[in-house]
């Protein structure tokens, strides 16, 4: 047996015999915190701008910060959020072609610097152009870190762990979220860009992941045994996975439009609801913290649902099942006019219970694609579906009538429909008897 094969058998080994906790290697628990950290500042990074869109916006037009309902306002914070989405979407190609090239846990730490570096400068924008330019660089970072973290996972952990592992790092990105809310709930008094610096802490991270996370002995093997010969994007459209990467591509396109025009347009719905304008702007924004805070821990239990949906019944069928949730409830949350208690303490936490199918992907994507396309395949198919979110985000802004984004919201459900239908399609994980470290000839 040459070294190669002897490292990947190793490294197979390694993940078989784990049973336990306290049977993981220290180089698998390295990797875990950083991952699952990486997703912590991710969600943080990720919704402090949702979180101050509507009354940052405003200022930076020479608006007062209480005209969020202004057209304007409106269609600037649209697309604002699009280039984010598109951000997103770009880096999750980028960095995960560099995923690829140049190993796991060298790019992980490129992604989290980017995404701190610009979500703090967003706190200097003058005009919304600046902010829209911040929040997109800093989207490279936020896209390419979900691909190369969950990659760094899924070829150092137990096969057999993956839904649970999926449900622990969506559940870090979760607790990010909170802490959004948390930083924006003791800053309401304030200015809204000063949220921005709280974007900054990220990179002491990078710091120690550089010095004690090694590259995956996978990654190492298959790049030995390419010799130069590496896959490139073009591959993803290879007669090998072809399939896989189009009907992939379909599944997160459609729910991911679907989920962020709810995350976006839910907080100005509510922001702009007519019982709620005779409150103080910072009376508004805690209630806001507090409706996202609800959204987001349901949200962490629906992780751990669709890892035991994902255990039973396998990844597609527990992906058709968790969107065809998805689409019952905000169905029936935009279906008619709601008062602001109904909804911001049961209809949109039983929205944000049915995110929990977005955890899945991260352990499911990466083993449909060979080691060294994997956070490539991964990061393209999950994130080239923000570039119709971004689209969904300002078709749906610009629809909304001043003040009700009620409608839009509740035709953006229906997308979940061709998405589960194509979901049960889906093939699952090919890496059952081990790892694909072959290049694609």
């Amino acid at each position: 047996m040459n070294e190669t094969n002897t490292t990947v058998a190793s490294a197979v080994a390694e993940r078989k015999d784990v049973r336990h906790l306290r049977d993981l290697s220290p180089q698998q628990v390295k990797s875990g915190v950083a991952a699952w950290l990486g997703w912590l500042f991710d969600g943080l990074d990720m919704h402090l701008y949702g979180l101050v869109a509507a009354p940052f916006v405003a200022i930076l037009l020479g608006l007062s910060a209480t005209d969020t309902a202004n057209a304007l306002v409106r269609e600037k914070s649209s697309w604002i959020q699009a280039a984010f989405l598109v951000g997103w979407a770009l880096g999750g190609g980028f960095f995960g072609r560099l995923g690829d090239r140049l190993g796991r846990s060298r790019t992980l730490s490129l992604t989290i610097l980017t995404y701190a570096l610009f979500t703090g400068l967003s706190c200097f924008a003058q005009t919304w152009w600046q902010l829209l330019i911040f929040r997109f660089l800093a989207a490279l970072g936020i896209g390419g870190e979900w691909a190369v973290g969950s990659s760094l996972l899924s070829e150092t952990w137990p096969k057999r762990w993956r839904p649970w592992i999926a449900a622990v790092l969506q559940t870090g990105v979760n607790l990010g979220v909170l802490l959004a809310c948390l930083t924006t709930f003791l800053m309401a008094d304030t200015h809204p860009k000063y949220v921005f610096l709280v974007g900054i802490l990220p990179a002491l991270l990078v710091f120690w992941i550089r010095r004690h996370v090694p590259e995956p002995a996978e990654w190492h093997a298959a790049k030995n045994q390419a010799r130069g010969k590496e896959p490139g994007i073009l591959d993803l459209f290879g007669a090998q996975i072809r399939r896989t990467t189009l009907l992939t591509i379909v599944v997160c396109a459609c729910g991911l439009t679907a989920w962020w025009a709810f995350m976006f347009w839910h907080i100005q719905h509510l922001f702009n609801l007519p019982e709620l304008q005779v409150w103080a702007g910072a009376d508004r924004k805690k209630l806001v913290s507090v409706a996202f805070f609800l959204v987001i821990a349901s949200s962490i239990a629906g992780n751990f649902f669709a890892a035991l949906l994902a255990r039973r019944f396998g990844y597609k069928r527990c992906i058709a099942m968790m969107y065809l949730g998805f689409f019952l409830a905000m169905f029936l949350t935009f279906v008619q006019v709601r008062d602001y208690k109904s909804l911001v303490y049961f209809w949109f936490p039983l929205v944000g219970f049915f995110s929990g199918v977005f955890g899945i992907f991260t352990m499911y994507l990466p083993p449909l694609f060979p080691t060294l396309l994997r956070t490539t395949g991964a990061g393209f198919c999950y994130n080239i579906g923000r570039i119709a979110s971004a689209a969904g985000v300002i078709t749906f802004g610009l629809f909304a009538k001043v003040g009700d984004f009620r409608t839009a919201l509740f035709y953006a459900s229906f997308l979940f429909l061709p998405a589960m239908a194509v979901a049960l399609i889906l093939p699952e994980p090919g890496d059952e008897r081990g790892p694909a470290t072959a290049p694609i000839e």
